[in-house]
């Protein structure tokens, strides 16, 4: 059986790296434009309805949210936080993405020495979307040894099975999930402990 969820907790919010939690331990963040599904991505991937609240206006949430999630793995218990980025907009893009992100959001992305893993949630019904890309080469452009960007697509059921499939072609090291359907959170998990830990199936 592979690694799963058992406790999941909201810490706190912050506005800037200034004000966030200490880095004693490996983070998780999730960045997405603010329709893409982040909010039930994290409630799915810790089994909770409403650990991550989604806003009725999308791109409202501005803060840096921090969630304690509690793994279980061969009867042993993993520790790391989750964090929750404000959502990039909708479809206008900026001349930069400093523009699109504050500042300090930006300084969190970049400094943040805890961060080890990038979960950009990108929507399966818009793979081209300009912003998306603009975002995986911003992240490429500074990210460190120790640290992985991972694409993970949203909404892959409301794709037809021909789709499904050029675009994993297309994408051959992204995760596919649907929240609706409850599918592709244990490959994130897996990946996850990979990364964090050094742990694989065995």
């Amino acid at each position: 059986m592979g690694p799963r969820v058992v406790n999941s907790t909201f810490i706190k919010s912050a506005q800037s790296i200034s004000d966030s939690l200490d880095e004693s331990m490996s983070e998780v963040v999730f960045m997405g434009r603010s329709n893409v599904g982040k909010s039930s991505t994290i409630n799915n991937l810790t089994n909770r309805k409403n650990l991550a609240k989604s806003s009725a206006t999308p791109g409202k949430t501005q803060l840096i949210n921090f969630f304690d999630v509690e793994y279980r793995y061969s009867d042993e218990p993993y520790h790391i936080r989750y964090v929750d980025l404000p959502g990039f907009g909708y479809a206008k893009v900026s001349k930069t993405l400093k523009q699109i992100w504050q500042k300090n959001l930006v300084e969190f992305i970049e400094k943040r020495v805890a961060i080890r893993i990038f979960i950009h949630l990108r929507d399966a019904r818009h793979p081209k979307a300009k912003i998306d890309d603009e975002v995986e080469e911003y992240i490429n452009s500074f990210i460190r040894p120790d640290q992985i960007y991972l694409p993970v697509f949203t909404k892959i059921d409301k794709l037809k099975q021909k789709e499904k499939g050029a675009l994993k072609r297309e994408f051959p090291n992204a995760v596919f999930v649907s929240n609706t359907k409850k599918t592709g959170t244990q490959e994130i998990h897996r990946q996850i402990f990979e990364i964090i830990f050094g742990v694989g199936d065995d």
